[in-house]
């Protein structure tokens, strides 16, 4: 069981009248995490609904003039390892949306070249866990080396990134041999790791003797998901899944703070 607070706060130096945010800051609903308890507390108006990707969402909307929003998501989730990382998934969306390139792991010769090296077509689980080593020793984690707009093509120029670009130059590497693959938000109980808490890693679609379907893996730590994960939303990129998007009007300067806090709770009978 992980129990999960996780506090976002924008700070504006002078009002902002107008800010919409969407929300992805709800456990997805799948067969290996249960929300036992789960609550979202923000300024504003919030309208609920599942995006295209069945992600649990809602968009927040501020119009009254305002210096500061924070947003506070916190629960309980009960959540199980998967065997050998693999993901059932009933949701509607066919694999094949999730091997188009986006802005952030577009196709350019240099990441094509890197797939060439560490992947083959019709990879198996083996095999990308082998390409999740490759990017490890490529692109070496470092926090603050990178933004939330840079690009699978940047992070292996510059040989540094965070977790979002290691799962980046990974769908890069899987759309160029046509791997269906795509982007994981969410939180993890690392431990004593360095890059814990928020978190973002992968699911690419595999076809092996015993089974055929998604299987999850953390470029960053290079392994399977496991008990410690918990999935907020997937997408094509972190642009599609990122836990808070949006824009506002005015506001001049803006400040970001975030806190997330991820413990181990006794499960509940």
């Amino acid at each position: 069981m992980l129990s999960i607070k996780h506090e976002t706060v924008y700070r504006y130096s002078t009002p902002v009248g107008y800010s919409i945010q969407q929300l992805r800051v709800s456990p997805r609903l799948e067969p290996r995490q249960r929300v036992v308890s789960w609550q979202i507390a923000t300024p504003g108006n919030r309208h609920a609904f599942i995006d295209a990707y069945g992600n649990s969402s809602q968009m927040l909307t501020i119009t009254t003039p305002h210096d500061e929003v924070r947003i506070v998501a916190s629960g309980l989730v009960e959540v199980s390892a998967p065997d050998r990382g693999r993901m059932p998934d009933h949701a509607l969306l066919s694999p094949l949306a999730f091997t188009v390139s986006t802005r952030l792991t577009e196709l350019s010769d240099p990441v094509k070249d890197f797939a060439r090296r560490h992947l083959q077509r019709g990879a198996v689980t083996r095999q990308l866990l082998d390409l999740t080593e490759a990017i490890r020793g490529a692109v070496a984690y470092q926090t603050g080396a990178t933004a939330v707009t840079t690009t699978a093509e940047d992070a292996l120029a510059l040989g540094m990134g965070v977790c979002q670009d290691h799962a980046h130059l990974f769908l890069a590497c899987c759309h160029t041999v046509g791997i269906p693959a795509r982007y994981v938000s969410g939180y993890i109980d690392a431990g004593d790791a360095d890059h814990g808490a928020s978190h973002a890693w992968v699911d690419a679609w595999v076809d092996e003797v015993d089974y055929s379907g998604w299987i999850s893996l953390d470029v960053t730590h290079a392994c399977l998901q496991d008990d410690g994960y918990c999935r907020l939303a997937v997408g094509r990129d972190y642009e599609s899944a990122a836990p808070v998007r949006g824009v506002r009007r005015g506001g001049s300067d803006e400040s970001l703070a975030v806190n997330v806090e991820i413990s181990r709770s006794p499960a509940r009978a």
